[in-house]
């Protein structure tokens, strides 16, 4: 099952962003930051497409849950880039909002999951 919507949507669109960026990064000679933000911008979305397939609730909520940790390491790494001069303010508020979007829309659907195990 190949998983979709607005989460897959949003974090797809944010991944190709990611990729660029480590293209950019690569190219002006930065690897260490580069390789950290790509495995963990790149995994929100990944993660997600294992929650979908999930086995169980419990499962969803587990990948869910790495998705979000996923999302606040990248969080960290955008705020590293920003901080040494790779990222301009601009670039950095598009992505800071993009993954916050993210964190907390993958938040809310754990949540969503929990409530529902509790009734």
């Amino acid at each position: 099952m190949k998983a979709q919507g607005i989460i897959y949507d949003k974090s797809k669109i944010f991944a190709l962003g990611v990729i660029a960026l480590c293209n950019e990064l690569r190219e002006k000679g930065e690897y260490v930051m580069s390789k950290q933000i790509l495995k963990s911008g790149t995994s929100i979305g990944a993660n997600y497409c294992e929650a979908v397939c999930a086995e169980s609730p419990q499962d969803f909520i587990h990948k869910v849950s790495i998705s979000i940790k996923e999302a606040n390491e990248t969080y960290y790494w955008l705020d590293l880039l920003h901080d040494s001069k790779y990222l301009d303010n601009e670039r950095y508020a598009q992505m800071s909002n993009q993954v916050e979007e993210l964190f907390k829309m993958l938040n809310s659907s754990a949540i969503t999951v929990k409530q529902r195990l509790s009734h």
